[in-house]
């Protein structure tokens, strides 16, 4: 199934004015806010209330999924010894997958969603790294990442980005798959989220 309409956007350090016009760009009509803390301490147009009433204002629907696809999970079975969160793991859990199918229920409605985070670029993002990863792979749709300036960049152009970025990580004789799960891997590493102190 290829779906065309589902897209993800950081809003980093944009005037909320610029968000919304690149939102309209892409005639984009819902937020999915995968935030596990859906605050910022330096731009407060993106508090959770805020943004959702500056939204409404622009006919754009806001829905918060932060507790079912956020990167801070609460169950200490998806962390490792180095309280590292792992993806692999919070994409098998229940909520996690709660998640997914409510994203799939807009979609089926024609609705054109955007995945919201903070960070600018989407390779440094769970919205790439988990959630864009396991909608490809699991129910083939690819999400098309709008940059800080706009442009789009798909899912399957970001996997190859990280290949280059990381290296390929095997051997000469490793296929574009596995040099994709080595990059991966090696970018979760460096950008899932660590706990201060282990979960009780």
């Amino acid at each position: 199934m290829t779906i065309d309409h589902l897209f993800s956007i950081g809003y980093a350090t944009k005037p909320i004015e610029v968000f919304i016009a690149q939102l309209r760009q892409y005639e984009i009509n819902a937020i999915a806010d995968v935030r596990s803390v859906p605050y910022s301490k330096a731009f407060y147009d993106y508090h959770r209330e805020t943004l959702a009433a500056t939204l409404r204002q622009v006919s754009i629907h806001y829905v918060y999924l932060g507790e079912e696809l956020g990167p801070r999970s609460k169950d200490k079975a998806h962390y490792n010894e180095h309280n590292q969160v792992q993806f692999d793991r919070l994409m098998q859990s229940p909520l996690y997958l709660q998640g997914i199918a409510r994203l799939q229920e807009g979609l089926k409605k024609d609705m054109r969603i955007a995945l919201m985070c903070a960070e600018k670029d989407p390779a440094d993002c769970h919205r790439s790294l988990l959630i864009a990863y396991h909608l490809r792979r699991e129910l083939g749709i690819t999400v098309q990442h709008i940059d800080h300036i706009g442009a789009l960049e798909s899912q399957e152009a970001l996997e190859a980005r990280l290949v280059d970025r990381q290296g390929s990580g095997g051997d000469l004789f490793s296929n574009i798959e596995e040099q994709t799960e080595l990059a991966w891997q090696a970018q979760c590493r460096l950008k899932a989220y660590r706990l201060p102190k282990p979960l009780e």
